[in-house]
């Protein structure tokens, strides 16, 4: 991966439509960060061509991919394994199981294929993981970064507010 400002850019993906609720979130997190980003619905079972197509190329346009995933969440690890750029694994709720399916599948990947795991329905979190390993790459969103961190640390109180 021969890294320049043309690919110091995050995608987003997911299985469907339905997953773009709880996906929407990264988009949030990186446009307050001033992180570029693509997003598009890349199903590892429905458009598996697409999929192929997506993972041999990233590389040449990603420096962070987010995959969000329900069910059986096969999308983070199919992708992963067809490319070398990090791949974070976002567990989408489903309705049998709360999420508890899709966290399993994208965490226990098999030796060899890692997927970055954050917590069901953590787009945020996954969105602030890609800024971490983008921010080692570029001093402007290292910047952005370290201001949101700060500013965050800002907000909490120190007692709290009496009724």
């Amino acid at each position: 991966m021969t890294l320049n400002k043309k690919n110091i850019k995050v995608a987003i993906v997911m299985g469907s439509n339905s997953d773009y609720s709880v996906m929407r979130e990264c988009e949030i997190a990186l446009k307050k960060l001033s992180i570029k980003y693509d997003t598009q619905i890349i199903s590892a079972h429905r458009t598996p061509s697409r999929m192929f197509e997506f993972g041999n190329n990233a590389a040449k346009k990603y420096s962070v991919i987010i995959a969000g995933a329900g069910g059986s969440a096969h999308l983070p690890g199919m992708i992963a394994s067809l490319t070398i750029v990090p791949v974070i694994g976002v567990p989408i709720e489903t309705k049998k199981l709360k999420g508890l399916d899709s966290l399993l599948s994208i965490n226990q990947m098999p030796k060899g294929i890692p997927v970055a795991t954050v917590a069901i329905n953590g787009a945020t979190n996954a969105a602030l993981l890609a800024a971490s390993i983008i921010s080692n790459l570029d001093k402007k969103a290292k910047v952005n970064l370290e201001r949101f961190r700060r500013s965050q640390t800002k907000s909490i109180k120190k007692r709290p507010k009496q009724k």
